[in-house]
């Protein structure tokens, strides 16, 4: 039998706490630890600090701003079974600001925004969910009665770090399809260029995500990136290169999955806790993470080979 991991006294009464209030076991925590160093590549000896900047670290800001978006990643993100998942959310970050869950509406929701911008300026961890619509001066998209370029001009600029969540956010992704009226734009394009990490997805893994805010709380900064801006950890190799299904007669291949051209971790990360992904569901990878995946032609492509 492999030897517990041992912390200091501190450390093992602040994990204890965690359990009994989760209302799981020290080996349910330990597992989740070891689930965020396998996500972001770290040895096993990384373990206790991930473990220690789960329980005892600082609360940094975060700002999370939705725009035209399904709220998908969100979703994905809070209906996680991981007791610990949603925890770094509520508890082991300062969420200044979230439509979705925040308590505040209206006025008093602008006024959160507000003073979380001001109050954390050159601080706060800014995400941004969703694309951002620019035709007719931006009034396609608008919320509490001022543009989405608007708001994201004021709070983007000013944060320490951008990330942006989601293809949507990304690259566009629905709403900046072909035939849309809105005029939507991704992040990055939006706003000029401004620097952001990206983390597409539709919707990106909920494990993928918690292990960039892990890394941020072990390091105060977000893991290597690759050329286009993505956590290689993450998207450092094409979803055909890491399939089961690899140069075996059942490969989707021909059925046009997009996998060959696909940059995600989907076959090792899976989705919905670790159960399945699209291709174990046998439906071609529709290359998701990718851009402009909505105009790339079908999805389904039988018997017309690459779809990529």
């Amino acid at each position: 039998m492999k030897n517990k991991v041992s912390f200091d006294a501190k450390l093992e009464d602040n994990i204890s706490d965690l359990v009994k209030k989760k209302g799981v076991t020290r080996r349910d925590f330990m597992k989740f630890c070891g689930i965020m160093a396998t996500a972001l590549g770290l040895e096993a000896t990384c373990i206790p600090k991930i473990a220690e900047a789960l329980v005892s670290g600082p609360r940094p800001p975060f700002i999370w701003l939705q725009f035209a978006e399904c709220t998908g990643c969100t979703e994905a993100f809070l209906r996680s079974s991981s007791p610990f998942i949603d925890d770094l959310l509520l508890n082991k970050i300062s969420l200044e600001y979230h439509e979705t869950i925040m308590a505040p509406a209206g006025d008093a929701a602008t006024l959160s925004l507000t003073d979380a911008v001001s109050t954390y300026a050159g601080k706060y961890i800014v995400i941004v969910e969703g694309a951002i619509p620019l035709a007719d001066s931006g009034n396609f998209g608008k919320i509490g009665g001022r543009t989405m370029i608007d708001i994201a001009k004021e709070v983007c600029p000013q944060a320490k770090m951008m990330v942006s969540l989601g293809t949507c956010a990304c690259y566009g992704g629905l709403p900046a399809a072909k035939g849309g009226l809105t005029g939507a734009e991704c992040v990055h394009g939006a706003l000029g260029g401004l620097n952001t990490i990206k983390m597409p997805g539709c919707p990106p893994n909920p494990v993928n995500f918690a292990a960039l805010i892990v890394n941020y709380l072990m390091f105060s900064d977000f893991p290597k990136l690759d050329t286009l801006g993505r956590p290689i950890f993450a998207y450092g190799n094409t979803v055909h290169s890491q399939c089961p299904r690899l140069n075996t007669a059942w490969c989707l291949q021909n059925f046009g999955c997009r996998g060959p051209s696909t940059y995600h971790n989907c076959p090792t990360a899976l989705y919905n806790d670790k159960t399945s992904w699209c291709v174990q569901a046998d439906v071609p990878c529709k290359g998701c993470a990718q851009p402009g995946f909505w105009d790339a032609g079908s999805f389904f492509n039988y018997g017309g080979g690459y779809a990529g």
